[in-house]
């Protein structure tokens, strides 16, 4: 399910988007998403850090009192959010601004349901895309995605997977199967053992049974894994 944000300090606004957003899932019958409103570009921020998530599509006013829309996406950039942005606003003269966050699109308002949906074709478009390059896992409240050089290695504990991100680790509750399920279509994944799931891409050094990683963390082979996980790595670079 994909997360929408939908920021403006003027609720009626926000209700009118909202509407139209609505609509646009009943018409287009791929209405999968949750929506988010803020009322301030400093609300939508705070959110955005607290959570270590962003949304998949944005929707921002550039007018509003505090941080303009503008600012507020420039700051959501700086933090790493790729995801596309449409920017309502009442006036045209700040387009050029807008592109420079590499906003989608700029509707001014009164917002027409046409081109609410055009910007929304266009944004899952890119979303679709974006899915057979980066990994996509379900998380409470949402999906998270990423791209597979991000993720150094999973580990199982007990009935969570643990992905050890370059920024940070990600808890989700799925079995070490189900997650090697949606990695195995990145040929840098190997699962070793029953535990471990290793980017290869990241292992500085193998050695007997010690396999490391370049975070710092050591990850320890199976004796009967050990012929098998050094058969894959070796191929991984010298077969490929």
């Amino acid at each position: 399910m994909y997360r929408i944000a939908l920021c403006d300090d003027v609720a009626a606004e926000l209700d009118r988007v909202e509407a139209l957003l609505a609509a646009y899932g009943r018409e287009k019958r791929n209405g999968k998403y949750v929506i988010d409103r803020y009322e301030s570009g400093e609300a939508l921020l705070a959110a955005v850090r607290e959570k270590r998530e962003c949304p998949d599509i944005l929707f921002l006013d550039i007018f509003m009192s505090g941080k303009t829309g503008l600012e507020a996406a420039l700051e959501l950039r700086q933090l790493g959010i790729k995801a596309p942005i449409i920017f309502l606003t009442t006036s045209p003269e700040y387009a050029l601004e807008a592109y420079a966050v590499d906003a989608l699109q700029y509707i001014v308002k009164p917002i027409e349901k046409e081109k609410l949906f055009h910007a929304m074709d266009i944004a899952f478009g890119i979303l679709q895309k974006d899915v057979e390059d980066f990994i996509v896992i379900r998380v409470a409240g949402g999906v998270r995605q990423f791209s597979p050089d991000a993720v150094i290695y999973c580990e199982t504990q007990k009935n969570y997977q643990v992905l050890h991100l370059e920024e940070m680790d990600l808890r989700v509750r799925m079995t070490g199967g189900e997650l090697y399920g949606i990695l195995e279509r990145f040929p840098q994944f190997c699962r070793c053992g029953s535990s471990f799931i290793l980017n290869l891409q990241h292992i500085t050094l193998v050695e007997r049974e010690e396999i490391n990683m370049d975070n710092g963390s050591r990850i320890y082979i199976p004796k009967n894994k050990i012929a098998e996980f050094r058969k894959t790595y070796f191929s991984y670079y010298f077969e490929a």
